[in-house]
């Protein structure tokens, strides 16, 4: 049985951003979002991502994520 707070776990939604793209800002670099990390200690989910341009990985909390805009 699905609840509503099943669904509405950070960790689920983070999961169909996974292959997803975005940008660090309006003008920033692009970077795919790679995986599921870490919750931190507050609540915010860690989301491992790969940077286009130098092909660094590392770590971005999901609400930062979200702020950005997607790639097109």
């Amino acid at each position: 049985m699905v609840t509503s707070q099943t669904v509405t776990k950070p960790e689920l939604h983070s999961a169909a951003l996974v292959g997803t793209w975005r940008r660090f800002g309006l003008v920033g670099p692009v970077y795919e979002i790679v995986g599921v990390g870490d919750t931190l200690p507050k609540g915010d989910l860690l989301m491992h991502i790969r940077v286009l341009e130098s092909g660094e990985e590392l770590d971005y909390s999901l609400t930062d994520i979200l702020d950005d805009p997607k790639e097109r």
